[in-house]
């Protein structure tokens, strides 16, 4: 057993000191729901809580702590740098600083304890400032991805009930001036382009009222199988959960962290933004278009550890200078930018990890981060610090413990979880005699073909073993019910017949795809959170 599985369980006992705090434990069966929640801006929508009730286990209680909220782990930091973004920085000392300003303005303009203020800005100093000013006066952040479209904004800015937005002016291509000039939105108040400030000496006390039970964050998923939905977290979740998580990175103050995710989504916000502020450590990041000023900031930084989605670098790699760039990195995942003595020569033999925004990141992960032997090829690791786990006979991958969600903002407790306080993740997985797992797909995804079972994943290596990048689904047919369809990412042609020839080697009949094309890699549909549109990648085939 690793040493981060032997790690105490951090079960939280969220008792409020004021009747009407809102906080639970979304797991804990045989809790009820109240249907009556305090009187917040918050909290008028979402009813998936419980109210004064401490959240506790087997495992024992633990009450929050100062340092349980953002406004905590603020205090006492240094001028050591927080963030590091292209041509900006900050240290902790002037992010506290400038927050307070920001905060101040908030108040100024009506803001506190349960207001949602929303975020529009690509990683950088305002996000990060503007997301610790609104959590120091308990307010609840709404971060919206930066690539949302005028209707796909205004859908979200109803749905969470936003009051007040902090926005960039534009990025890269998008104008959200003009964007959001046309948005209606019931409860929106203000939308500021410039991060308001005032001196407020209010500010100690409203810090003061805020404590590890309250939701710091509304956090949308990113659409891939519906439409998006906002997840509620608390301050004591997202940053507990962080703290077990950079124990199993090994992440400290002395660490440099760069990380390519963005902050509107839970692996940037959490897995990145507050696990560095929990750490103490610096965040390193780049919004530059120029590979070769993003590969300059890498190398200049030298960071210690990575984290993000390997495809948001690989045009790092197609750079003339990329052969004769120096890179210092020796822990994380983004292996084309950390030194060469640590890439794996096969990625398949490493542990993945395995998240989603309603678990606040990661939930499947591994602290071993060398090569595996070859019966753990495709791990994910196993369940972090907290959480319980079970598989369906399904093969779906339930979970609960202190660490979920609250909920999905504005719908019921039994819309989010089942009887027993279990979350389905939708995601296939199966689990060896060692305790890791292997994630096999997602639920809705699995192909039914002829009465056997195709999974998409088990297709996608087979092809990629033939150097081919493919995207692997079903698609309705009268007679066998589904058909595997492949979708090959290709600039150039490709000998469909060769290819179906050698996977009929490799697999079984059934599993060979009976419809294929070729896609040029610029024309993949994709949904506006970067990942793929399936109804349209279906749709390729309708011809």
């Amino acid at each position: 057993m690793s040493d981060w599985a032997r790690h105490p369980l951090r079960w939280w006992s969220c008792t409020a000191p004021r009747p009407s705090t809102v906080c639970s434990n979304t797991w804990a069966a045989g809790w009820p729901a109240t249907r009556s929640p305090p009187r917040s801006s918050w909290s008028r929508r979402f009813r998936g809580h419980l109210r004064g009730r401490p959240i506790s286990a087997p495992y024992g209680t633990i009450s929050p702590r100062v340092s349980d909220t953002v406004a905590g782990l603020l205090r006492g930091r240094t001028d050591r740098p927080l963030l590091i973004c292209d041509d900006q920085r900050i240290s902790y000392a002037e992010a506290q600083r400038r927050s307070a300003e920001v905060a101040g303005g908030l108040l100024a303009l009506g803001a506190g304890k349960g207001t949602h203020v929303g975020l529009l800005y690509p990683n950088g100093v305002d996000f990060v400032v503007g997301m610790l000013a609104g959590a120091r006066i308990g307010a609840v952040t709404v971060p919206y991805s930066t690539f949302l479209t005028a209707t796909e904004l205004e859908t979200q800015l109803r749905d969470s009930d936003t009051a007040i937005l902090l926005s960039a002016r534009g990025f890269r291509n998008h104008d959200y001036e003009q964007r959001l000039a046309g948005i209606e939105a019931p409860c929106l108040r203000q939308v500021l382009f410039d991060l308001p400030r005032a001196d407020d000496p209010r500010l100690t006390g409203f810090e003061d009222d805020v404590d590890g039970c309250d939701p710091l964050a509304i956090i949308y998923t990113s659409g891939s199988t519906g439409f998006p939905k906002g997840v509620v977290h608390t301050h004591a979740s997202l940053i507990a959960h962080q703290r077990n998580l950079n124990e199993i990175r090994g992440i400290t103050t002395a660490d440099r962290l760069f990380c390519n995710s963005p902050f509107f989504w839970i692996g940037g916000f959490a897995f990145g933004l507050l696990a560095t502020i929990s750490a103490g450590a610096t965040l390193i990041c780049s919004n530059a278009t120029d590979a070769g000023a993003t590969l300059d900031l890498i190398e200049a930084e030298k960071p210690t550890i990575t984290n993000g989605f390997v495809a948001g670098i690989a045009h790092l790699t197609r750079h003339p200078s990329y052969p004769d760039r120096h890179f210092s990195a020796r822990r994380g995942n983004l292996y084309p930018v950390m030194a060469p003595d640590c890439r794996p020569t096969d990625p398949e033999l490493r542990h993945n990890m395995l998240g989603m925004t309603e678990t606040g990141s990661v939930v499947l992960i591994d602290a071993d981060e060398g090569d595996q032997p070859e019966q753990r090829r495709g791990s994910y690791g196993r369940p972090a610090p907290g959480f319980e786990t079970k598989v369906l006979a399904s093969g779906e991958l339930c979970v609960r413990g202190p660490y979920l969600m609250q909920g999905y903002y504005g719908l019921n407790r039994e819309d989010c979880f089942d009887a027993d306080g279990w979350f389905h993740t939708g995601d296939l997985v199966r689990v060896d005699d060692d305790g890791y797992f292997y994630f096999l797909g997602r639920a809705g995804a699995m192909i039914k073909t002829a009465g056997a079972n195709v999974t998409p994943d088990e297709v996608e290596k087979a092809l990629a073993t033939l150097g081919i990048t493919a995207h692997v689904f079903g698609l309705p047919d009268p007679v066998r019910g589904q058909l595997v369809a492949a979708v090959i990412v290709a600039d150039d042609p490709v000998d469909i017949e060769v290819v179906r020839a050698r996977l009929r080697s490799m697999l079984s009949a059934y599993k060979v795809p009976r419809a294929f094309t070729v896609c040029r890699p610029a024309d993949l549909p994709t949904l506006s959170s970067g990942k793929l549109d399936m109804s349209r990648l279906c749709g390729l085939f309708d011809d």
